[in-house]
């Protein structure tokens, strides 16, 4: 289908989840915003990651929450009951997300292109995006802001906060403070690093003058990985995992000098507030899943894994390596020399 631009006057945006990629997704909305101020854009996203998201400028927001399983759905016709969008970007290769677009009444439905647009999302799209060759994540959305015809596709977020929880950071982390946060749980056990070398990147940073926190969710296996980490460790760390809000914990972000974590939603969350991120990279491939701004810090044994796993090389952009003990093989002094880049090359000394 072709795309008259001139006749776009609403939008809707699809994408659910998960925090890191609705990090990613900032970028993209609000690069359509500033070539078309004026256009009504609505977003259908998760619960969770609406916390995050909510104070955003110039966006209606339409919660779809999973934990009500089917009724989710029957809850988002609701919402749009009749609503009609001139366009959907439907930016989420999921089941899920397949299932919610029908929620959704629009013209023109803009999916991935042929080659991405998995889990029947080519069923309920009538246009694509350009086909890219091994895309960041954020590249990928980027394509929609493009498919609208917008021409300054340069990623910049603009995420507030409410003043109570800059200040929360504030007295935690002070505007002249050297500190270093770790958010050391992903989603998925297998994807963290292991505690007793948290514990030594601690107490090496502490060395260099910088004070350590610890940030996360409220999660029992994240407040046992951080319990563990603090139990390891010769240095005095704030252990703030568990007590802090999404906005919240994005203010201490911005706080922060420098943050170290795996594949998980903070590392994308402190890039859009333009704090240096070292990665931790094992099972994903940070070429297209690592800290967009920072990927030439990242901490990574994904291409030698990979390759052991798949001598032949023959596989598909993204791939995710697979095995329990992948993140032991990262070491401490490749995690040591990411530190040492980032306080040379953003005069952190």
């Amino acid at each position: 289908m072709s795309l008259n631009l001139s006749n776009i006057r609403s939008l809707c945006m699809l994408r659910l989840s998960a925090i890191g990629d609705v990090c990613h997704a900032v970028a993209m909305v609000q690069a359509i915003q500033r070539q078309y101020p004026d256009l009504p854009i609505t977003w259908v996203i998760g619960k969770v990651e609406y916390q995050l998201l909510k104070h955003l400028p110039g966006i209606e927001f339409v919660i779809f929450d999973k934990t009500k399983g089917w009724r989710s759905y029957s809850e988002l016709r609701k919402a749009l009951k009749g609503r009609h969008f001139d366009v959907l970007l439907h930016m989420q290769v999921a089941l899920r997300a397949t299932i919610a677009s029908l929620m959704i009444s629009a013209k023109v439905r803009i999916g991935f292109d042929k080659a991405r647009a998995k889990e029947g999302q080519f069923l309920v799209t009538n246009c694509q995006i350009a086909p890219q060759h091994q895309p960041h994540v954020l590249d990928g959305f980027m394509g929609f802001a493009q498919k609208l015809g917008v021409t300054d596709l340069t990623p910049r977020w603009h995420i507030p906060v409410p003043l109570a929880d800059t200040e929360f950071a504030r007295s935690h982390i002070s505007d002249k403070s050297k500190s270093v946060i770790i958010c050391p749980a992903a989603s998925k056990a297998e994807r963290n690093w292991l505690p007793e070398r948290y514990a030594a990147i601690a107490d090496y940073v502490a060395t260099k003058g910088f004070r350590v926190l610890l940030c996360g969710g409220p999660a029992a296996h994240e407040q046992q990985l951080a319990t563990e980490i603090m139990a390891a460790s010769q240095t005095e760390i704030t252990n703030l995992v568990g007590q802090t809000s999404l906005t919240q914990m994005l203010a201490l972000l911005k706080q922060a000098s420098l943050v170290i974590a795996p594949d998980t939603g903070p590392a994308h969350m402190a890039v859009t507030q333009g704090t240096p991120v070292i990665g931790l990279y094992a099972h994903s491939n940070p070429g297209r899943t690592g800290p967009y701004l920072y990927r030439d810090y990242v901490a990574s044994v994904y291409d030698d894994v990979i390759n052991q796993q798949h001598p032949s090389g023959n596989i598909p952009w993204g791939t995710r390596a697979k095995g329990g003990d992948l993140m032991a093989q990262i070491s401490l002094q490749q995690v040591e020399t990411c530190i040492e880049q980032i306080v040379e090359q953003y005069q952190l000394n």
